[in-house]
């Protein structure tokens, strides 16, 4: 399947019973308000060669089953450029979508702001600005998919600003248009995988996937679970460890469960988010939406065993204040020797990174759960934990920082490293009478998933 060419082809590619809402306004008369000679004649020739009266269809329409606004942008409208009317017509949009407490899904291909009305076009960009964080104050959510190509303010509002952010393969997208850049820019940088690489696009989707991904989505976002998420079971051994030293190795283990297996245990559907938004990704942070067995949803943030970079933590941090606004609880799972500690980590920001995350979960807006199912290394692991309600399986171990780093701090031989993991109480029993954790967890009384 070939990506769509024209709004009405990208709406077709989504749903199939899409319902165009009127829209009351009146078009601006001749050549707009900067007098733009020949203006109105190319309005006029645009709507003749595209079908469309404006840079913008928007409407309703079922995507997965549910209900959402879908504002579709048509390219061949004066390259989907956005004028005073566009504005008029996505802000009616993102109202009824308001009033009707709906999901407003964005079809962005758009070339920036429109030249010929100048400065009255790009105050635009603070009124789509304005429109969206209405939207997103009022809990609801807000997804983008870009199309080719998507530059400009579209990007920079529209685009960028949804919670989740879906790309066509191949699409351009990129702030600075293919007209404005450097000559000597580098094209692979303005692309939707360049985008998903550095952290600012969430998954790249086939035409033929995306109804389904965009469905998985709006259904995941929609329909929050009630109350806090139950620690999961364990899902390995259950024997307490006899010491320190004998909870990091159990932790250790490469066979030991991890991230994945809890996470396909916990959820029967999933769907993740990807990047910090800010340049940055971290496998080893899995984050995103779960379709818990009742079919509502929880969200997650897991650490994977290995060291948490920054944009793991500001990945994490983004998790938690979406789930927040949409009223989804989260569940994060711990698992890291530590935060990465190596000169680029601390160029990244490792230090902010994880202030954010402590931040965002202590101003939580939703019941945050958090299981110990392996390495719980210092503040790196401390930042997901959830105060008060953080459990432990027992093969896990959290120590104030690894033993072998203990030694060092405390000028000691190398060879002590197992002497100061049982001195530094690290076990599950340990951390449930320090009050560090609330209890551990057993197996499955079935013994499912063991």
């Amino acid at each position: 399947m070939t990506a769509p060419a024209d709004a009405r082809e990208a709406l077709a590619l989504v749903t199939d019973d899409f319902a165009e809402l009127p829209f009351a306004g009146e078009p601006s008369g001749g050549d707009g308000p900067l007098g733009w000679t020949g203006y109105d004649r190319a309005r006029a020739a645009a709507a003749t060669r595209s079908g469309e009266a404006e840079s913008v269809v928007c409407g309703t329409g079922a995507v997965g089953g549910v209900r959402t606004v879908l504002v579709s942008f048509e390219f061949g409208f004066l390259g989907g450029s956005i004028g005073e009317e566009t504005g008029a017509r996505v802000a009616a949009a993102h109202a009824h979508a308001r009033e009707h407490r709906l999901p407003v899904t964005v079809l962005l291909a758009t070339g920036g702001s429109r030249m010929q009305e100048g400065m009255r076009a790009l105050l635009q960009l603070q009124r789509l600005a304005g429109e969206s964080a209405r939207t997103r104050a009022a809990g609801l959510p807000q997804l983008a998919v870009l199309r080719d190509p998507t530059t400009g303010g579209g990007w920079a509002t529209l685009g960028a600003g949804s919670d989740v952010v879906l790309a066509l393969p191949g699409a351009q997208v990129g702030f600075a248009g293919s007209r404005v850049r450097p000559a000597d820019a580098d094209p692979a940088a303005y692309t939707a995988g360049s985008q998903l690489a550095h952290g600012h696009v969430d998954a790249v989707v086939r035409p033929e996937e995306l109804r389904a991904v965009l469905g998985r989505w709006l259904g995941l976002l929609t329909r929050p679970a009630e109350g806090p998420v139950p620690p999961p079971y364990a899902l390995g051994g259950t024997a307490p460890s006899a010491s320190g030293r004998e909870a990091v190795a159990r932790a250790r283990r490469p066979e030991r469960p991890r991230a994945d297996r809890y996470l396909a245990e916990v959820f029967t559907e999933r769907a993740e988010l990807s990047g910090d938004r800010a340049g940055g990704t971290d496998p080893g942070m899995r984050c995103g939406f779960g379709r818990l067995p009742d079919g509502r949803t929880a969200a997650y943030a897991a650490q994977c065993g290995t060291a948490t970079r920054p944009a793991g933590f500001r990945t994490a941090a983004r998790l938690v204040r979406l789930a927040g606004r949409l009223g989804v609880p989260v569940l994060t799972l711990i698992d890291t020797p530590g935060a990465a500690n190596d000169a680029e980590a601390e160029r990244a920001g490792a230090g902010p990174a994880i202030a954010e995350l402590f931040g965002a979960v202590a101003e939580a807006r939703v019941p945050v759960t958090s299981l110990l199912i392996g390495e719980g290394g210092s503040g790196g692991a401390l930042a997901l934990a959830a105060p008060g309600n953080t459990w432990a399986t027992p093969d896990a171990y959290f120590s104030v920082i690894a033993p072998e780093l203990a030694t060092g701090i405390l000028k000691r031989p190398p060879e002590e490293a197992d002497d100061l993991a049982d001195r530094l109480r690290p076990t599950p029993e340990d951390l449930v009478a320090l009050g560090a954790v609330r209890g551990v967890v057993g197996a499955r009384p079935d013994g499912a998933g063991a």
